[in-house]
């Protein structure tokens, strides 16, 4: 008599032995094991990925830092050269010729006493170049005319522009001359003694400064 039986389900059937008549157990693969195997290579992948992608990107302290360090120097920079301004301002202010009196000035651009301040001051610079140069009054020794044309420009040429009601750029620009041109004038002569080379310094520290503040290269761009 032959024997027949059947697995349960989701199984292959069993065979019995046709010379021993003892059951070949059935061999199959669980599905749920299968499940969990992938499951769980998944959750690999996805925690490589996660790795990998936290990795290249940079975090919010990495990305913040150089912004605010950027920004710190800015404002250090900024805040110094604002105090810079009111001490140049103030001592220029305070030792510069000015107006006796508290009216407006009168000397605004397009009127006669504008023209005249400007003439006077680019004239006493062209006369200090050549009284420096010892073209007029020649003398083999420093002589007074050769001194006054050293020192023209701090005594004329500043104080006649500045009498001008003029912008503040230029303002800026002649209150800085004021106390950089002394430095010059008595620095320098401790390496050269020659007052057409201080004449010659003040001079290119003169227009230096009003291409900083005044911009020229910038509006020629």
């Amino acid at each position: 008599m032959l024997h027949y039986a059947a697995c349960p389900v989701r199984s292959s059937p069993t065979i019995y032995n046709s010379r021993f008549f003892y059951p070949v157990p059935c061999k199959f693969k669980s599905t749920s094991h299968a499940r969990r195997i992938s499951f769980k290579s998944s959750e690999s992948s996805v925690g490589t990925e996660t790795q990998t992608n936290n990795e290249d990107t940079p975090t919010v302290e990495e990305e913040i830092k150089p912004s605010e360090t950027t920004s710190s120097a800015k404002a250090s920079s900024l805040s110094i050269d604002k105090e810079l301004k009111k001490v140049v301002q103030k001592t220029a202010g305070t030792f510069a010729p000015r107006a006796s009196t508290a009216q407006k000035n009168p000397a605004v651009p397009g009127t006669t006493l504008y023209s005249v301040f400007e003439v006077q001051g680019y004239l006493s610079m062209l006369m200090g170049g050549v009284l420096s140069f010892n073209l007029v009054f020649p003398s083999n020794e420093p002589d007074i005319w050769r001194l006054m044309g050293m020192w023209s420009i701090w005594m004329f040429t500043i104080p006649s522009l500045r009498a001008r009601d003029c912008s503040k750029e230029e303002k800026e620009a002649l209150n800085y001359l004021f106390l950089l041109t002394p430095l010059i004038n008595v620095i320098l002569p401790f390496f050269w003694k020659s007052f057409s080379l201080v004449w010659s310094a003040d001079t290119l520290a003169f227009f230096v400064m009003y291409a900083w503040k005044m911009k020229w290269l910038q509006k020629l761009e």
